[in-house]
């Protein structure tokens, strides 16, 4: 039975002297103070041992945890965390379960680093459904490739530092990150020429709708993605406005933020340090939800297409194949026609579909149509295969 609720250290005191001072037997105190027999005798055995201390409730606490985490796993885990700060509980969970064969779940490390004050709040972000359509879906490496620029941000030294990121959108595989001095054209180029000799060519690019890689010309073609479609590479843009169309790159970028740049480094040199150290982390060690935590690196392996093995473009079924000027004008009958910059070096191809009616071709696209007298393109629906190269890469468009 329990005490009667009117203080309970006054109860306990009145039974204690009821019983000691008074010398009433337990069994007409535990009748007057409404307790049972047992809660008496533990009563009065507690005064004797401690006095009147001994009436104080007790912590109803274990003594001991048996299931508590061992020191010495606990101590690596927060080693784990000192030396990648921004891992959480999954990723710890992955990285320990790779040294002990017990881990600890990513709950229990989620409450070690909450008892020692290393977790924070999640920041709200609003969500946004995924759009997935009429983009590529990749199911297996070197499908699709994503590239783009992170933010431009300021160096110590007061210089701007352009990030240019390309991943494998399968594996989630970091291909580069450079730190560049500007969205030129020329240093882009480079970069994807060293990129594509050490891992061979993807099938796609995907990008924004943003310099380098798009234009406002024929197609939205720029010189760059008019090089990617010359190597049989397709290029597909996500719409303007619309980062969660190339969402897996995009939270890639919130966490190259967070580990690089935040502050940033002194100089270039000393920037590119930290973005080779980050690619390094990513891509051999950080665990990955989405590949079962495992790190990119063990899902990824090189294309079997290289640029050594790129077939010139094939315009054997067109009447004629002209070379576009730097100017973007190509020549028919002596008469320039405007054809676009992006084009400039590269070779395209021309039919005459009707009497004096030509379709401009490049890269098994058709660009455009014009007649004699015409000074450009009249322009044809945005990424339609060509009728003259109907198995050109795939399904290749320049949407």
């Amino acid at each position: 039975m329990p005490w009667k609720v009117t203080g309970k250290m006054k109860a306990r005191a009145d039974f204690i002297h009821d019983v000691v001072v008074l010398q009433m037997t337990k069994a007409e105190a535990c009748r007057r103070h409404g307790v049972s027999r047992p809660t008496g005798d533990l009563w009065l055995k507690r005064y004797e041992l401690q006095g009147v201390a001994g009436l104080e409730d007790l912590s109803h606490a274990p003594h001991e945890v048996p299931h508590r985490t061992a020191p010495a796993v606990e101590a690596l885990a927060l080693r784990l965390r000192e030396r990648y700060p921004t891992f959480g509980p999954k990723k710890l969970h992955a990285l320990l379960a790779r040294q002990i064969p017990d881990a600890p779940s990513a709950s229990t490390i989620g409450g070690i680093l909450n008892r020692h004050g290393l977790t924070s709040p999640p920041e709200k972000r609003r969500r946004t459904p995924p759009y997935t359509q009429p983009l590529r879906h990749a199911q297996a490496a070197n499908q699709v490739w994503s590239v783009d620029f992170k933010g431009q941000f300021l160096l110590r030294c007061g210089k701007l530092c352009y990030p240019l990121t390309i991943t494998d959108n399968a594996t989630r595989m970091i291909l580069a990150i450079d730190a560049l001095e500007a969205t030129h054209t020329g240093p882009v180029r480079d970069v994807m020429e060293r990129v594509f000799s050490q891992r061979g060519l993807p099938d796609w690019i995907r990008s924004d709708n943003g310099a380098p890689f798009a234009s406002s010309g024929v197609m939205g073609l720029s010189q760059l993605s008019a090089w990617w479609l010359s190597l049989g590479i397709g290029h597909e843009r996500s719409e303007p406005g619309h980062p969660e169309q190339n969402g897996r790159h995009e939270r890639m970028h919130l966490t190259l933020k967070r580990e690089t740049t935040r502050p940033a480094a002194q100089d270039m040199a000393g920037q590119q340090e930290r973005f080779d150290t980050f690619v390094s982390i990513f891509n051999e060690i950080r665990p990955h939800e989405a590949l079962g935590q495992t790190p990119p690196a063990s899902h990824w392996q090189r294309s079997a297409r290289t640029l050594q093995h790129v077939s010139p473009l094939d315009y054997s079924r067109c009447d004629l194949v002209k070379t576009v000027r730097p100017n973007g004008e190509m020549r028919l009958a002596k008469l320039p026609i405007f054809v676009g910059q992006a084009l400039g070096g590269q070779q395209v191809g021309l039919t005459e579909i009707e009497n004096d009616v030509w379709l401009v071709t490049f890269a098994g696209i058709d660009l455009g149509l014009f007649e004699p007298g015409d000074t450009k393109l009249a322009a044809l629906e945005t990424g339609r295969r060509s009728r003259l190269h109907p198995q050109s890469n795939g399904e290749m468009t320049a949407a």
